[in-house]
């Protein structure tokens, strides 16, 4: 399909649309985020991962791992075959940082693939938003957790809601997007919003999307194919261009690479920055309302 489409594409452009500096700011992006603190004290930033069946939400924790440990890290795990969800249970994953027993004050939620058939329920993606659901919980794709559920949380702390939503979908099957699909994105968009939450857009496995991307992940922005599937993206749920990010996650290698490692980087930065000002609007409202 890819190959296909890169077929009509116009030739690589002299300037790239959106401007990287792939060494520089690889380094600065991975200085942010190692010297990112909430300004929260004890605050602990919750960014939930949702979207299609195999659009790599796993992926996607365990290369950010991997950028950050500098090794390949597999912690959450994945599968290239299953066309159902892989992922069954709602599972919080802490990232490790240099010295032991210390974590980065980020966390990644991973929920159940959205699907035709067996995908998680909407109406529980809205209970993840708020904190309602108990890590460990295994997702029923008929039947929305209810309130005297074990792993149901009656009343959430701050740092079980979530501060940043982020989909996840595969730029080779934007096209093949149903109307049903559509809706439900729409509807988690819209709940997300209505809470305040802040939402971001990862558009994975862009190597296997566009040839020219794959000989050099470099061309990425250069390239009218990719951008025009996060144009359709945008216009589909709303999302805008700059909460964008085309990323390719590892799957194949056996070591880190420095443009994966910006790209993945890029968005990174964007998710924690667009949470940590979620989570200090919050705040300055909940102070305003207390001396009102």
């Amino acid at each position: 399909m890819g190959a296909e489409n890169s077929k009509s594409q116009p030739p690589i452009l002299s300037q790239p649309w959106r401007e990287i500096n792939w060494h520089r700011d690889k380094q600065t992006d991975l200085q942010f985020v190692k010297n990112y603190k909430p300004q929260v004290k004890g605050q602990q930033l919750r960014i939930l991962l949702h979207g299609p069946v195999g659009a790599g939400k796993s992926s996607f924790i365990n290369s950010v791992q991997s950028v950050l440990q500098g090794r390949m890290y597999i912690q959450a795990l994945a599968d290239n075959i299953s066309h159902d969800s892989f992922t069954k249970k709602y599972t919080t994953y802490k990232i490790q940082k240099e010295s032991p027993n210390t974590f980065y004050p980020f966390v990644f939620n991973n929920i159940m693939g959205l699907g035709p058939n067996k995908g998680v329920l909407v109406d529980d993606v809205k209970l993840a938003l708020k904190g309602h659901i108990k890590d460990g919980y295994l997702f029923n794709p008929v039947s929305q957790i209810s309130e005297d559920h074990a792993f149901y949380k009656t009343f959430p702390e701050l740092n079980d809601k979530v501060h940043v939503l982020v989909l996840v979908i595969c730029a080779d099957t934007l096209p093949l997007l149903t109307d049903k699909f559509v809706k439900e994105l729409l509807e988690i968009r819209k709940a997300a919003s209505d809470l305040g939450i802040p939402q971001v857009a990862l558009l994975t496995k862009i190597d296997q999307a566009c040839p020219e991307v794959k000989e050099d992940l470099k061309n990425v922005y250069k390239y009218e194919y990719i951008k025009k599937q996060m144009e359709k993206l945008s216009a589909e749920v709303g999302i805008p261009m700059n909460c964008i990010f085309p990323v390719k996650n590892y799957h194949e290698e056996i070591h880190v690479d420095n443009d994966t490692d910006a790209l993945l980087l890029s968005s990174l930065r964007s998710i924690i920055t667009c949470g940590d000002d979620y989570i200090n609007f919050t705040k300055q409202q909940t102070s305003s309302d207390r001396y009102a």
